[in-house]
């Protein structure tokens, strides 16, 4: 993923699956990148429940744990899939609806100036290294982009949310994460 393929918060080399679940931004600020893990069902990865439901089209029959979803209006920014394919949900100048209630530096609602990054796993289960690849990629593209995105204002959900959320998961390398991203 070369520089430069963020146009108007759009990753070009995304595979586009607008989700419904946005709003713009109350301040035009983009300062924080938060970092997930999601799988539907949980644990299984390739499908495309995900899509769906940040879409807002998941269908809750499909799967008995679904019915907790129902009705739930979420997003994220991106996802980047165990094979490394990165799909996009909603643009970067908007504000994604995935953390929730959240707290980063004193600053409640993290939605407000957070893009954040869903990688298919588990708190357990590891990440790949095409997921690696295409985050350390996308997040200097985004720190590119977005100067305000230090290597200091990059957390996981866990972070934000403590107590409340564990991801991305004791199984997330942040010590090969934060190397390769600080080099540049």
């Amino acid at each position: 993923m070369p520089k430069g393929l963020l146009q108007q918060g759009w990753l070009a080399s995304a595979r586009p699956c607008i989700s419904p679940h946005f709003n713009p931004r109350p301040n035009n600020e983009v300062s924080l990148l938060v970092i997930h893990n999601i799988s539907l069902p949980a644990g299984c990865f390739g499908l495309p429940h995900i899509d769906e439901l940040f879409q807002g089209c998941l269908d809750i029959d499909a799967d008995d744990s679904f019915a907790q979803l129902d009705g739930l209006q979420v997003s994220a920014h991106f996802l980047i899939r165990r094979d490394g394919e990165v799909v996009q949900y909603v643009g970067c100048d908007d504000r994604a609806w995935h953390a929730g209630v959240s707290e980063f530096k004193g600053r409640k609602g993290c939605n407000d100036f957070a893009i954040g990054i869903e990688l298919e796993g588990t708190d357990s289960s590891g990440y790949t290294d095409e997921q690696y690849q295409q985050l350390i990629l996308l997040t200097l593209e985004l720190m590119a982009q977005y100067p305000m995105i230090k290597v200091n204002n990059i957390v996981g959900h866990c972070d934000i949310a403590p107590g409340r959320k564990t991801d991305p998961g004791f199984s997330f390398d942040w010590s090969r994460y934060q190397q390769a991203i600080a080099t540049v």
